[in-house]
């Protein structure tokens, strides 16, 4: 094994592209914090030495649980080189995290990333001057570009070889005379061996991990208490506060003399922001944008290419051709059926929506990565902190478009545990990859000429995470005010070609697996429920394992409006995976009948509900307890089953009292129907609900979302 160096820097600096771009890894990298939730290590290309990238951090002083995995690697991991990524855009802020690496006696290698977008603002840096202030090699470098990234891993390489470029940010006057003293107790005492500056700074500051972490003696840390307390009290303020304002100071001097600002002027970047991050204009644009993605990946485009693949590709060529050929070989008729109606028509139809799902994510990839989703967060951080919702909540909920494993995952970057918990909770209800090709059918079932209806379950699901936020800060689990969330707003820039089709490749091809894999194997067992009745003989549908099992349940969901067994089982299919919904859907009304009728999984599905009753059952799908994956996630997220079973609890009564009022209320309106009890309860509800709506929260006011470089 060769040597080990380690990615750090600010959130959103570029660590994982560089990784990427070193390694051959390919990660995804999103343009907004928090996309690296652990550590992930790979080999630098062509080499056996190892680099590590660390989630973001701000210092080393860590507050959320991806902080502490990143402080702890720099600790105890012993990386023989600290590659320190630094936003040129932002240096001012990131170099605050320098002066803390550079404590640590580790190399330290500065890149300067995103030069690119320097030069572009007008101001000037000196490179050799911010080397000789710091301390550390510059290296000025575009990990986008890639450019001059090799040249960079030689430095860092050859600073770990060497072991020199260990730079030691000194403080001034008494603050310097007391952290010496410190550390000098803490090695004299045998606390610590080695990085005595570090620790005795982290002690001074009364870091909680790291006087647990040294478990000092009570005579030799009153002694430290009492030399920190004569500094606090000779220059009037707390400890924290005193080495924070030095390291500011610090690094406001590096800044004044290593950067030529230019003169003021708006960017670009700014202008964009007066009109999408308008206090009117954005939620408005946020939803005009959506509702065009859609359009085009659901309705247009993604529906042609969708419609060729699932009715002439699976319908025509795979199926009849297959069928042909399985005939003339004197194919037994029952596996003739299982392959053309169990796994042609399960799998066939699930793999029909990979264009609309490609289509998607390639529009949300470029918008994550041209910075426009940053902005988003910074729009819904104003709305959901006004119903007592951390803004933070919103990162996993852009990452769950995607999966919801991943998001539920990236909740780690909240450092409060009561914002954690519910963001777990409420994450499912933004619609994932696996829940599209269920609106898109539904969709074009019912509604066909209806462009609205399935971006609108995209806002239901937001609409939903507010209305449960306002719900569960009623619960003493709860309530309290929100964590405040800080981050940065990249500045706008176009993305790379190789950056989206990653994304879209990395999101399909889960799909694609997970097609061949867990809902072959679902096909494969429905068919089988379908066609065999309890005595395992073949029989027709209504008579079967399955028919009999989704009538025994049926009547739960008949309020509803889609109290039928074959709805019944294609929502318990989707347990496993919610792809196997419409799967389930493929298989009883089998796309080999596109051979003669193009659409007939549709034609026969609009048969099943009313549109009420369809658009009921969206709301369900979407809101119900995720797949068995995501369950797994939520278990080892939420440290038990515990808090998973009272998540999934929620997630699924939600989804019921839901889908029970669009039903009620929405045949009472549309159809004269419902009995009048039924229409009472979902008023008294509607009322309920409103009442919560309405109602005192918790939750403050404060905004602490920042797009500028203030310190």
């Amino acid at each position: 094994m060769g040597y080990s160096i380690a990615l750090a820097g600010n959130p959103n600096c570029g660590k994982t592209t560089l990784f990427n771009s070193l390694t051959g890894s390919k990660q995804y990298v999103g343009n907004w914090p928090g996309v690296t939730v652990e550590k992930k290590s790979g080999d630098i290309k062509g080499t056996d030495d190892e680099l590590v990238d660390l989630p973001g951090i701000y210092s080393l002083s860590p507050y959320s649980l991806d902080e502490v995995v990143a402080r702890d690697y720099l600790l105890n991991g012993h990386p023989d080189t600290i590659i320190d990524i630094v936003d040129a855009t932002n240096i001012e802020r990131n170099l605050y995290l320098t002066t803390q690496l550079t404590e640590l006696g580790i190399p330290v290698v500065i890149a300067l990333n995103m030069m690119d977008l320097f030069e572009k603002s007008g101001d000037k840096l000196d490179i050799k001057k911010l080397e000789v202030l710091t301390g550390c090699p510059v290296v000025p470098v575009s990990a986008l570009k890639n450019s001059n990234v090799d040249a960079l891993i030689r430095v860092a390489l050859d600073a770990a070889k060497t072991g020199g470029f260990k730079p030691l940010f000194h403080y001034s006057g008494l603050l310097q005379k007391t952290i010496d003293k410190v550390g000098a107790l803490l090695l004299r005492d045998g606390i610590i061996t080695e990085n005595a500056s570090w620790f005795a700074i982290k002690v001074m500051e009364r870091d909680g991990r790291v006087l647990k972490k040294l478990d000092i003696p009570n005579e030799t840390m009153g002694h430290i208490e009492s030399i920190t307390q004569d500094l606090e009290r000779r220059l009037d303020d707390d400890s924290e506060s005193i080495i924070t304002d030095a390291r500011y100071q610090f690094v406001t001097d590096i800044v004044d003399k290593a950067v030529i600002k230019a003169p003021d002027s708006m960017t670009m970047s700014d202008k964009i922001d007066r009109i999408v991050t308008n206090r009117w204009l954005a939620l408005p644009i946020f939803a005009l944008i959506m509702w065009g993605v859609y359009y085009v990946a659901v309705s247009t485009v993604g529906s042609y290419a969708t419609t060729w693949i699932t009715d002439v590709f699976f319908g025509q060529i795979v199926s009849g051709n297959l069928t042909a050929w399985m005939e003339a070989h004197g194919t037994a008729e029952w596996l003739i059926s299982l392959v053309n109606d169990g796994i042609i028509g399960g799998v066939g139809s699930v793999l029909g929506f990979v264009p609309q799902i490609m289509i998607l994510f390639c529009f949300i990839s470029f918008l994550e990565d041209c910075g426009y989703m940053a902005r988003v967060a910074f729009i819904m951080d104003r709305l959901f902190r006004r119903f007592g919702l951390s803004g933070k909540s919103f990162i996993p909920m852009l990452i769950g478009t995607g999966c919801s494993v991943p998001a539920i995952m990236s909740s780690r970057t909240i450092e409060d545990i009561e914002d954690r918990r519910m963001t777990i909770m409420l994450t499912p209800f933004i619609p994932c990859s696996a829940k599209l090709p269920i609106f898109a059918m539904i969709a074009g079932a019912f509604f066909p000429t209806q462009t609205w209806v399935a971006p609108s379950m995209y806002f239901v699901g937001i609409g939903m995470v507010i209305l449960s936020g306002i719900i569960l800060k009623k619960f003493p689990f709860f309530a309290g005010v929100p964590a405040p969330f800080v981050m940065e707003l990249p500045k706008y820039h176009m993305p790379s070609f190789r950056s989206i089709a990653l994304h879209v490749w990395d999101r399909s091809k889960a799909f694609i697996i997970k097609a061949g894999t867990v809902i072959f194997i679902g096909c494969t067992i429905i068919w089988f429920l379908e066609n065999l009745n309890w005595q395992m003989a073949f029989v027709e549908p209504a008579e079967s394992i399955l028919a009999s099992i989704g009538g025994f349940i049926a009547p739960l969901f008949l309020p509803l409006g889609f109290g039928n067994w074959q709805s019944t089982v294609a929502v318990l299919s989707g347990i496993l995976a919610k792809e196997n919904v419409v799967a389930t859907f493929g298989i009883l009304y089998g796309v080999a009948d596109a051979t003669e009728n193009t659409g007939a999984v549709a034609s026969q599905i609009s048969q099943l509900f009313t549109p009420v009753g369809a658009y009921a059952f969206m709301v369900f799908n979407l809101l119900a307890s995720p797949c068995v994956a995501s369950i797994a996630t939520m278990y080892r997220e939420l440290g038990g089953w515990k808090w998973t079973l009272r998540a999934i609890g929620f997630q699924t009564g939600m989804a019921y009292l839901m889908a029970f009022l669009v039903n009620q209320i929405g045949s009472a309106l549309f159809y004269d129907q419902g009995t009048v009890t039924a229409v009472v309860i979902a008023v008294v509800l509607a009322a309920l609900l409103l009442w919560l709506l309405i109602s005192d929260y918790h939750g403050g006011k404060t905004n602490l979302t920042y797009k500028e470089t203030d310190l």
